[in-house]
């Protein structure tokens, strides 16, 4: 099941793994902010309404930062928007634990979205240019598991802070061990480099401008784009509105405490 993973190229390998890093730990920083809801509702006095805005405000602005970083990607860099979208989402999942309210925290997590958004993008790119096409699929399907990776460690984490900290101060620890995928970017940077394919359009790049965002919307590509689009809307959404209020649900209908939200 496995064995194809042998038959990669030394390219294809280090393109495969540097994505599937970026993936686990994109998925470990936005999964934090869903154990952390119980605790700033009782904290700030927040009602679910404004706790989900913050989850939701994430995931609208990560559609614009796949778009922009899309396009970014084509004129700069996949490896290089993967650098700097990886460095994003750390940046600001970090200052997130130095959030004082809804207002700071609701513009943190919308700022943190652009880079949660964005890495995914530039990874898939870099993905569709270097891996054969006789193993995409497969090399798709195994970063994708990535987020069940970072979910994991977040969950890891935060049981263990929540156990050996009060809760008042754990979930800002919590955020601030967020910068720590920053670290990833000297490994993508040494290791990953920008596809062939995208060395030889050198002179197209040059003409790469801000029309370009809206390339996917001309002639045949409208349609397709547009149902796409509503497609992946429902399915992340109805994913992630589950495993944003999961941690919340086991702590407040179910009556777990948060080291066994985090345990189960």
């Amino acid at each position: 099941m496995v064995g194809w993973l042998r038959e990669l190229n030394a390219k294809e390998r280090k393109a495969m793994w540097g994505c599937f890093g970026g993936w686990s730990l994109d998925a470990f920083d936005v999964q934090m902010y869903s154990f952390v809801i119980p605790t700033v509702i009782s904290l700030w006095g927040l009602s679910r309404g404004e706790a989900g805005l913050i989850g939701t405000v994430t995931l609208l602005i990560s559609s614009l930062g796949g778009w922009f970083s899309g396009t970014l990607a084509d004129k700069f860099g996949r490896v290089k928007m993967l650098q700097i979208t990886i460095l994003w989402y750390s940046f600001f999942t970090f200052l997130c634990a130095f959030a004082i309210n809804f207002e700071t925290l609701f513009a943190l997590r919308a700022l943190h979205g652009l880079g949660f958004g964005g890495e995914w993008a530039a990874g898939a790119v870099l993905m569709g240019e270097v891996v054969r096409d006789k193993y995409r699929g497969r090399a798709v399907d195994l970063v994708q598991t990535g987020r069940a990776v970072g979910w994991g460690a977040a969950a890891i984490v935060y049981t263990t802070l929540y156990w050996m900290l009060p809760e008042s101060i754990a979930w800002r620890v919590l955020f601030g061990i967020g910068l720590l995928p920053a670290v990833f970017v000297f490994w993508v940077r040494r290791h990953i480099d920008e596809p062939e394919i995208f060395k030889e359009r050198a002179a197209d790049r040059a003409q790469i401008g801000t029309s370009h965002l809206f390339a996917a919307f001309r002639g045949p590509h409208f349609w397709t784009t547009v149902k796409v689009s509503l497609m992946v809307a429902g399915a992340q959404g109805g994913g992630y509105a589950l495993s944003i209020w999961m941690p919340t649900y086991l702590r407040t209908v179910r009556g777990l405490s948060s080291i066994s939200t985090g345990a189960s």
